[in-house]
């Protein structure tokens, strides 16, 4: 039975959040301002080794969401926990040492990589920050190895190009390999392959099950496609609203929904067998 916005069980989890809100500042209303209330009261837990799946339309609140537990923004209230211990850390030093545990990917992998700048010193700048490798040959090996985790080979080849003379799967790959130049334990993956041509997308999310496998990464999987949490994530979420308003195993959420929105959003989904109508 799926389970509708329980407890969290907490053995292996890396990160948790509890209670989150975040609101912004709206238009003002005569002498006051309103609030828009993007994330209402979530709370989620991300364990080693495993994949979950926030899932939601456009504004749900679920890529906010992300950005909070990547504290690139701060929550308005609630708690953010990392091994169990709370965090606040959005700026600094103290922000640099929770990104050595917590990466983000963004879904633009274009808009996320400076276009003057090769895969070089993409690499190199990453792994500098987090003191993963020092001295050039040290730092040269660590990004070549880097990119041969993430299937880009020969990684010789990559290493000296720039952003544009990539396609865009390998743009994302090379957002992952920065991304796991400071060995992290979670991956934030902020809709990974909304931006990438259909035939390349299984791909991109075979890769990011297969670092999850191997590196024993706690990963975020943030997602419109309920079909794709469904093959890659253990645990789903679906976010409507700022809220959480169903959660548990992925195939029970999908095969058995409670909610509406839910329901809605299986309609929704391309299915094969479906005919079109007229």
């Amino acid at each position: 039975m799926t389970t509708h916005l329980n407890g969290i069980d907490t053995d292996q989890v890396v990160l948790e959040a509890r209670e989150v809100i975040k609101e912004f500042r709206g238009r003002r209303k005569g002498l006051r301002r309103t609030a828009i209330r993007a994330v209402d009261g979530v709370s989620l837990s991300l364990r080693a080794g495993e994949v979950t799946a926030l899932v939601g339309q456009s504004g749900s609140g679920k890529s906010t969401m992300g950005r909070i537990l990547a504290q690139l923004i701060p929550p308005t209230s609630g708690e953010l926990l990392l091994h169990g211990e709370p965090v606040a850390a959005t700026r600094g030093r103290a922000f640099i040492r929770y990104t050595g545990s917590v990466q983000m990917t963004l879904q633009d992998p274009f808009a996320s990589l400076n276009p003057v700048h090769r895969v070089d010193h993409v690499l190199a700048r990453a792994l500098s920050i987090h003191d993963r490798a020092r001295g050039r040959d040290q730092v040269q090996e660590a990004s070549l190895e880097l990119l041969r985790r993430v299937e880009l080979e020969p990684a010789e080849r990559y290493l000296y190009r720039f952003p544009h003379e990539l396609s865009g799967g390998e743009r994302q790959r090379i957002s992952f390999a920065r991304a796991l130049a400071a060995q992290p334990q979670v991956l934030l993956a902020d809709e990974p392959v909304s931006m990438l041509d259909v035939t390349i997308r299984k791909e991109m999310l075979d890769l990011l099950d297969h670092l999850r496998r191997t590196e024993n990464l706690a990963v975020l999987y943030i997602t419109h496609d309920l079909g794709s949490a469904r093959a890659y994530a253990e645990q789903t979420l679906v976010m409507y609203e700022g809220q959480v308003v169903e959660r548990g195993p992925s195939a029970e959420v999908i095969e058995n929904p409670q909610h509406d929105y839910t329901r809605r959003l299986l309609a929704a989904a391309p299915h094969p067998r479906r005919r079109l109508a007229g």
